[in-house]
């Protein structure tokens, strides 16, 4: 597997992916996650008996938090915020059409 190859596929909702995982899904290096759990930008993620477990809600999150770090050069605190407007918008997209609305 080369760097640049990238893995498609489902993520269960009831699964936990590890901070190794994450990072690799991601193509960053784990230290660059748990730079960003330290400063508190992924509120979901869990500590269980001293290992960092991610939901796959917090992959998307990190996946997006990456590309806009790197496609606009943000800071992580900045590419976190876009993140969190980001969620809402899915939330709100997936509301409507539940209401039949969109």
């Amino acid at each position: 597997m080369t760097e640049h190859e990238v893995f498609v596929g489902v993520l269960m909702d009831d699964s936990w992916l590890t901070v190794d995982q994450v990072a690799a899904a991601c193509v960053v290096e784990p230290e660059w996650l748990l730079g960003h759990i330290d400063a508190g930008l992924f509120p979901d993620a869990e500590r269980v008996a001293g290992v960092w477990h991610f939901s796959a809600d917090a992959l998307v999150r990190a996946r997006r938090m990456r590309q806009i770090e790197r496609d606009f050069d943000a800071v992580p605190e900045l590419a976190a915020l876009v993140a969190d407007m980001l969620e809402e918008v899915d939330s709100l997209r997936a509301r409507l059409r539940i209401a039949g609305v969109a």
